[in-house]
């Protein structure tokens, strides 16, 4: 991790050069001051009516819409409308933002483990779990949440650690609000499952071998109850079974109403995620990690509609011809069209989910759009609550974050974060971390 963190270091002060020449979504000229305010300087407002205007709108909407000098209005903690500052009258009532820099949907980040208590990463006692689930464990109060706002992050998906094979559900969960009920979007999130690459510690130590056959045997049994108690319910099957809070939460999945995350990585180990969770289940499969040579496996994942979620290791060095690749930008070459990218924070810290997708562009994904959607609209698509938010449209949550020009340029900053509406993160208030 150390070594990680001071390649990262040495490459963004390379990028610092290179982005100058951007030019297809060159940054606005920056101001010397954001003007946003307009009254309320609070940055845990109350919800309200709000008006931002700003040079640059990207919408990353399914059209592409780029909106140049453009409005957006949000009420009630929705986005109410967006357009041409031209077309958009704004109400009065509404408090009037002056933002000089670039307006995008909030960040989201498929991959967390600090929207809640990190003592209890790691609470698995077997090497699957199958009843745990983060939700007990949100933590509106978690400090780190104030540094992920001061990134552009409004959302994440809060899994479970890695030292199991399988270690409970996911809770998909906004960075902003006074209590685990206004912060949470869904329970179940997703199931986590770590295919390899952590529980091979468990015990005296497991092979691969052993661990896929645990990790199968247990969503069989899990497939089995979801069988038998719809046939239950549809009135097919007398005697049918019990109601159990083990295998309860595994139905909607089985339903495909959310996705399982794999942590996965290596050719042979994220072969195994395909042909076993993807094709033989029939899982809805979000990958996280999907590091090292797993681009090999590009083919597999276009065929399957798959969206790799990229991250925290943003290359892999190839030790037999001693080349380094970028991995997400091997998928991207390769033709997959949708690739997410993520932190895994705390290792990396969750603000600085757009210096991810930087390194991502350094490295060769020489498609700076194709990356501040792999930071929005991808991941929310991966983990189905793209309908909520990841993009900017009317009806979706207000969740917005205002930059001093493009997140992927780390010469840029985020200057204030809205969530559901509200403001949460101002830097004219309180500054933090950049």
């Amino acid at each position: 991790m150390h070594s990680l963190r001071n390649h990262r270091s040495r490459i963004l002060t390379a990028l610092g050069c290179l982005l100058m020449v951007q030019a297809s979504m060159a940054a606005p000229t920056r101001a010397s001051e954001a003007t946003a305010s307009g009254g309320n300087s609070s940055p845990d407002s109350a919800a309200t009516r709000l008006a931002i205007k700003a040079p640059k709108i990207i919408t990353v909407d399914a059209r592409d819409t780029i909106i140049n000098n453009g409005v957006l209005l949000i009420e009630d903690g929705k986005i109410k409308a967006v357009g041409k500052a031209s077309e958009i009258v704004i109400p009065e009532g509404f408090k009037l933002i002056e933002h000089d820099g670039w307006l995008l949907p909030g960040l989201v980040d498929a991959h967390n483990h600090i929207a809640g208590s990190l003592a209890d990463l790691n609470d698995g006692v077997y090497l699957t779990n199958p009843g745990l689930r983060t939700l007990d464990v949100v933590d509106p109060r978690n400090t780190n949440l104030e540094n992920a706002l001061s990134g552009g992050v409004t959302t994440v998906l809060l899994i479970p650690g890695s030292g199991n094979n399988m270690s409970g559900f996911g809770t998909i969960t906004k960075t902003f609000g006074n209590s685990t009920d206004e912060m949470v979007i869904r329970s179940p999130g997703s199931l986590k499952i770590a295919q390899a690459g952590n529980p091979e510690r468990y015990w005296y130590g497991v092979g691969r071998t052993f661990m896929n056959w645990n990790t199968r045997y247990t969503l069989e049994k899990a497939l089995k109850y979801h069988k038998d108690r719809t046939e239950y319910e549809k009135g097919g099957m007398k005697d049918g079974p019990a109601y159990d809070i083990t295998w309860e939460d595994f139905r909607g999945m089985f339903e495909r109403k959310y996705p399982v995350s794999v942590h996965t990585q290596i050719y042979q180990v994220y072969m195994t995620t395909i042909t076993m969770l993807r094709d033989h289940f029939g899982l809805d499969v979000m990958t996280d990690h999907s590091t090292f040579d797993s681009f090999k496996l590009a083919s597999f994942i276009k065929e399957r509609n798959m969206i790799p979620v990229v991250g925290p290791r943003q290359f892999h060095f190839d030790g037999r011809d001693r080349t380094i690749h970028g991995c997400a930008a091997r998928f991207w070459e390769q033709g997959v069209p949708k690739i997410g990218i993520n932190t895994d924070a705390p290792v990396i810290p969750q603000e600085d989910l757009n210096f991810q997708a930087t390194m991502a562009c350094w490295y060769g994904m020489n498609d700076e759009y194709a990356a501040i959607k792999g930071l929005t609209r991808y991941p929310a698509e991966a983990m189905n609550i793209l309908s909520m938010t990841g993009s900017i449209e009317v009806g979706k949550d207000a969740d917005i974050t205002l930059w001093t020009g493009s997140p992927i340029d780390p010469r840029q900053s985020c200057k204030m974060t809205i969530v559901n509406g509200r403001i949460a993160y101002d830097a004219k208030v309180r500054r933090r971390t950049r």
